[in-house]
C-alpha cells in the first residue's frame, strides 16, 4: 500500500501572470514570446538596453498598447483587452526631463 501526501495548501495565483506576450509594429517584433510571473509583494526591475522592450512590455501591461498576442492576467483575471482604466497598474517614467522646460 502506497499513501501519497497531498499539499495542505494551493499553490498561489501569481499577482501577474505574462504568457507568450507578442508585439509587433509592422515589420519590427518588439516583443517575442515573453513570459513572467510575478508574486504578489515582489519588486521587479526590467533592465536592459536601449530598445530592447523594456518600455513596450511596460505599456502592454498597463494597457497603454495592446499586444499582437499573448495574455497578461491581474490575480487570475484575464486583462489582456481591458482598457488603462481598469487595469492596477501605470508607469512612473525614469527621467522628468521627458518634456522641454
Amino acid at each position: 500500500m502506497t499513501i501519497t501526501a497531498q499539499p495542505t495548501t494551493k499553490p498561489s495565483t501569481p499577482f501577474l501572470r505574462v504568457r507568450n506576450l507578442v508585439k509587433v509594429f509592422g515589420s519590427f517584433s518588439a516583443l517575442k514570446d515573453i513570459s513572467l510571473d510575478v508574486e504578489e509583494g515582489e519588486f521587479v526591475c526590467f533592465l536592459g538596453p536601449s530598445g530592447c522592450g523594456k518600455t513596450t512590455l511596460l505599456r502592454a501591461i498597463a494597457g497603454l498598447d495592446l499586444q499582437t498576442s499573448g495574455a497578461i492576467e491581474q490575480a487570475g483575471r484575464d486583462i489582456s483587452v481591458l482598457p488603462p482604466s481598469q487595469r492596477d497598474f501605470g508607469i512612473v517614467f525614469q527621467s522628468y526631463a521627458l518634456f522641454p522646460t
